[in-house]
């Protein structure tokens, strides 16, 4: 017997009342932010489309990488990296295989996933959180245990998990920082990847997976050892790398447009005066990570955290808010001195004496760069 889910049925819903929720929303879905974009790729693309995919695989990477319509609609780039990762992750999803997103952490695994949701299937937000604690219900089904001990187990007491549901309506499921689940919790999936149903033992029924089901889920290079996906469950997936920006340009780019969204969300200034000291966090970001500076002549030490792209967004948000509430709203060495220092020393000991070093040996050097150098002396101290 297949069941029907609950949860899963169409409704009217006020699209006015939903616009105005996105607009309130600190941080809109990826749907309800590029509603614009989506809607002019959709009416532009003249593709095959997979079953109920809302965009063909060339629109949704075009959405990706961005672009322009032949009607002029400019589509911005949501990923800056390799067009062929793009691509073949793109690709998975209109096959029967399930996408892995690999890499360290702030390599864009997050976003990617809830964008390709949002171009695929016009909703993101079937979503399970992976942690240490999550359950074997939230990637299967739970019960309202009111229904359940008044009436026994029956459709109305079911409570679908997101995965459930996008089996039933041929939607994309997520499954962020899958490696953190515990194992056992992890191979509930392999039933679901494989047979493409969700059995209900409870019910003597089952949920099969329409047309349009798939799964994406991520992972971090620095989790390994702490639940390992097993063998039969990697084979489930296609696995897809994504790597750390490519050069110093696109990661000033990542982070200039990144922090120019959130800052619209958060009424902050404009950027363009700031640009300068987006510049300086990537490259201490990027000669601190690779353990080398910039020119290749002199290496270093690199501290205990990742100093990944998401983290320099957040040293420059939180620089920019203090520009905008304690300055003049420029952008300047002094705003973001804090942030850096707070995400390169992580380890107060060892940290703190590889900062030191960077700053007396390459940033009191450098030209131009005089009151970088007394702001994080000044914070450091």
């Amino acid at each position: 017997m297949t069941v029907t889910v609950p949860g899963t049925e169409s409704t009217d819903t006020s699209g006015a009342a939903e616009a105005a929720g996105a607009a309130e929303a600190l941080r809109p879905h990826a749907e309800d932010a590029f509603a614009t974009e989506l809607s002019a790729l959709a009416a532009a693309d003249d593709r095959p489309r997979p079953a109920r995919w809302r965009l063909s695989p060339w629109a949704v990477a075009t959405y990706l990488l961005g672009g322009t319509l032949p009607d002029g609609t400019v589509i911005t780039p949501k990923y800056v990296g390799p067009r062929r990762i793009v691509e073949v992750a793109v690709t998975t999803l209109a096959t029967d295989r399930a996408l892995l997103l690999l890499g360290v952490p702030g390599t864009a695994k997050t976003w990617v996933s809830e964008h390709l949701a949002a171009a695929v299937s016009g909703d993101s937000t079937l979503l399970v959180q992976g942690t240490a604690g999550t359950p074997e219900e939230a990637i299967r089904y739970g019960w309202n245990y009111a229904q359940l001990l008044a009436h026994g187990p029956s459709r109305d007491a079911l409570v679908p998990s997101p995965v459930m549901r996008a089996m039933a309506d041929g939607m994309t499921a997520r499954v962020e920082e899958l490696t953190r689940v515990p194992a056992d919790v992890q191979d509930t999936l392999i039933t679901i990847l494989s047979e493409k149903t969700l059995p209900i033992p409870e019910l003597g029924a089952e949920v099969q997976a329409v047309r349009g089901f798939n799964l994406i889920a991520t992972a971090n290079d620095r989790d390994r050892g702490v639940n390992e996906l097993s063998s039969a469950l990697r084979r489930r997936f296609n696995t897809v790398v994504l790597p750390l920006p490519a050069t110093p340009e696109d990661e000033v780019d990542i982070v200039s447009r990144r922090v120019a969204q959130i800052g619209r969300s958060l009424e902050l200034p404009e950027l363009p005066e700031g640009v300068e000291e987006i510049r300086r966090v990537v490259t201490v970001f990027r000669e601190l990570r690779d353990g080398v500076t910039g020119d290749g002549r002199t290496k270093l030490k690199s501290p205990s955290g990742t100093l990944s792209t998401a983290e320099a967004i957040s040293v420059v948000t939180g620089g920019l808010a203090l520009a905008a509430h304690f300055g003049d709203g420029v952008l300047r060495s002094g705003d973001v001195a804090a942030g850096i220092l707070g995400a390169v020393v992580r380890d107060p000991a060892a940290d703190r004496v590889i900062w030191q070093e960077y700053l007396e040996t390459v940033v009191r050097e450098r030209e131009g760069w005089k009151d970088f150098y007394r702001a994080c002396r000044e914070v450091t101290a």
